[in-house]
């Protein structure tokens, strides 16, 4: 159980004073660089899905 006590001091430590946390202004700018990248992944997923489907409904009806 010690183990486990000193792990749980060792970690806060480190997080509160050893860590360099991203400023307000870098966490929003990365949370909206991920949030566009994600936009653009799914649309790109979407378009080469409506393709994939026109594709394959025009091989099955030949």
């Amino acid at each position: 159980m010690r183990k486990f006590i000193n792990y749980c001091k060792e970690s806060f430590v480190e997080l509160t004073k050893k860590v360099t946390w991203p400023t307000w202004d870098k966490m929003q700018n990365m949370a909206l660089l991920v949030m566009v990248t994600t936009v653009l992944l799914a649309a790109i997923l979407f378009v080469v899905d409506f393709a994939f489907e026109h594709l394959m409904a025009a091989i099955y009806t030949l």
